[in-house]
């Protein structure tokens, strides 16, 4: 399924393909359904040269469709999503959104911050959960520009908004490359002190959406320590050696082998791997390397790499088969796996783990690089 010629295809004959000196990607726009109040959510399709397409929605600034080439050259769609606006609404998932205000858990839905108490909503047991009930991924942004190659995405978020402090106006910026890189500029801007942790929650399955599990996709994670969780997935404020355990991945693995070990309690919490890796104690001015992934079968890899200190590894494990992805077929546990760069978890209520504070005159950054080849 070549939807993305077809896409540069159309863009071409309708002269609604941008050009630039500052790169050769194509950008077009479309529109991918309404809301029910009659708001037209559009769509942002950008093509490289060298074959990757990225369709990317208003709906929750999202990354609906990566379109890839394999060894062979055959293109498919690797990453989850519903075909229209219909499955974002009735049946919320994160499929490529970007999350927010605060990305991960928040133990009880509880913070304080300069003394005064805030309460969120909870999602997620007795948790808060990607920003509450009605986080970034639930919204609809503005298209603030699109230029050749590139869409900038804008949000305000209210003072009180899911009970976050302060007015905050975020950004995303998406960008792909000519060599096959999507760049995702994650900023925001607040008028009181807040909390802030922005990241994109894509579900990827480098062998095709819809085509079953990512068990023996060899996944690479350098880091030697996680932030183990208790049984309601809140860190308990440790850190913990991953030597010796199933989650060293630092030598890279196919992720199912070691998913069932019972004698491990972290993934009989998790229901599998859904744990934060600490990379670094603290974000850094440019991106490095957080994970690896390669699909043997069609040879596509993936790299991620992004300023944050950890990174949220999600094996999929509450993928129920009540979902119906793009290609007609369900999404069923272990068919997708989310790779989540952010601050720690639920670091509001552990000083130990640095800070998610956003002052007046500060800027929030965040820089994602997504990075597409193949093996041969």
């Amino acid at each position: 399924m070549m939807t993305w010629r077809m896409a540069l295809l159309s863009a071409l004959l309708s002269g609604s393909v941008a050009a630039g000196a500052a790169s050769a990607a194509t950008t077009t726009r479309s529109e991918f359904g309404k809301l029910p109040d009659g708001r037209s959510v559009e769509a942002v399709t950008l093509v490289s040269k060298a074959g990757v397409a990225v369709k990317l929605i208003a709906y929750g600034a999202a990354i609906q469709s990566v379109m890839a080439p394999d060894r062979d050259g055959h293109s498919a769609d690797i990453t989850l999503a519903y075909p229209d606006i219909k499955g974002y609404l009735e049946n919320p998932q994160y499929f490529g959104a970007t999350v927010g205000r605060y990305a991960n858990r928040i133990g009880k839905g509880h913070f304080v911050l300069d003394g005064k108490s805030y309460q969120l909503p909870v999602n997620n047991g007795a948790n808060s959960l990607h920003g509450g009930t009605q986080g970034f991924d639930k919204v609809l942004w503005t298209i603030e520009t699109v230029t050749p190659g590139s869409v900038t995405f804008r949000y305000v978020s209210t003072d009180g908004d899911q009970g976050y402090p302060g007015k905050l106006t975020a950004k995303a910026v998406y960008t792909l490359s000519d060599n096959n890189e999507l760049t995702v500029e994650y900023s925001a801007k607040t008028d009181k002190p807040t909390i802030v942790n922005l990241t994109n929650h894509a579900y990827w399955n480098l062998a095709g959406e819809g085509s079953g599990t990512i068990y023996d996709q060899v996944l690479t994670i350098p880091a030697a320590e996680t932030t183990p969780v208790d049984a309601g997935l809140i860190p308990t404020g440790a850190f913990a050696a991953v030597a010796g355990t199933p989650f060293d991945f630092r030598a890279g693995k196919p992720i199912g082998r070691d998913i069932r070990d019972g004698s491990n309690q972290q993934l009989l919490f998790g229901k599998g791997f859904d744990h934060n890796w600490v990379v670094s104690h603290a974000p850094v001015a440019a991106p490095r390397l957080v994970a690896k992934v390669e699909d043997p079968k069609s040879g596509r890899v993936l790299e991620i790499s992004s300023t944050m200190p950890g990174v949220q590894f999600y094996s999929g494990n509450f993928l129920d088969g009540t979902v119906v992805g793009k290609a007609g077929r369900t999404y069923r546990q272990g068919d997708a796996f989310a790779i989540e760069p952010q601050l720690f978890p639920d670091t509001p209520n552990h000083p130990e783990f640095g800070s998610a504070r956003l002052e007046p005159g500060q800027s929030y950054r965040h820089t994602i690089v997504y990075r597409f080849s193949v093996a041969h």
